[in-house]
C-alpha cells in the first residue's frame, strides 16, 4: 500500500469536508479493510474505543475483527465541522453479533489529515445501544447507503 494523493485534499471548507466525510462512509460500507486503510497514513494513530492502533497493518487487522464480529454492518456518517486540516464526524451504524442480537452503535469522530488528504490521526468515541430487529433504520442492501436513503439528521439521530 502506497502513500498516493486522496482528495479531496485540506484545507477542508464545509462542502470539501462533506465529500471527505461520504467517501470515508463509503469506504467502511464495503467492509473492505485493505481499501479502507488506504485512506490513512501509513503510520496513522487511532483511538478507537479503547483500542489505540497505529499504522495501515494494525487498522486493517482491526478492521478485519471488527467487521467479523459486528455483523451486516451499515454506516452513516455526517460532517459536524471542519476547519483547515481537521474534520469532525458524528455517526451512527447498525449491526447485529453472531447470535442475532441488534445494535445501534452511536459515536463522534475527530480526524486530522496530512497536505496530501490522508488521515493521520482518528480519535472515536463510540456507544453501543441494543435494538430490536424491527428498530433497524438502515435497511439498505450492504454497500453504499443510496443518495435517496435519509441522513443521520433527517432520520433523527
Amino acid at each position: 500500500m502506497t502513500d498516493k494523493i486522496k482528495p479531496p485534499v485540506p484545507p477542508f471548507d464545509s462542502a470539501s469536508a462533506a465529500e471527505k466525510v461520504r467517501l470515508a462512509e463509503d469506504a467502511w460500507n464495503t467492509r473492505d479493510a485493505q481499501k479502507v486503510a488506504l485512506a490513512y497514513t501509513t503510520d496513522s494513530q487511532w483511538r478507537n474505543r479503547n483500542e489505540f492502533i497505529k499504522g495501515r497493518e494494525q487498522i486493517v487487522a482491526f478492521l478485519q475483527r471488527k467487521w467479523r464480529r459486528e455483523l451486516d454492518y451499515r454506516l452513516i456518517k455526517e460532517l459536524w465541522i471542519a476547519d483547515g486540516h481537521k474534520i469532525a464526524v458524528r455517526f451512527a451504524y447498525e449491526w447485529h453479533n453472531d447470535s442475532g442480537l441488534w445494535f445501534r452503535s452511536y459515536g463522534n469522530e475527530n480526524w486530522e489529515f496530512n497536505d496530501a488528504g490522508l488521515m493521520k490521526r482518528r480519535i472515536a468515541s463510540i456507544n453501543d445501544l441494543p435494538i430490536e430487529e424491527s428498530e433497524r433504520k438502515f435497511r439498505w442492501p450492504l454497500g453504499r447507503r443510496p443518495d435517496d436513503h435519509p441522513g443521520l439528521s433527517e432520520l433523527g439521530l
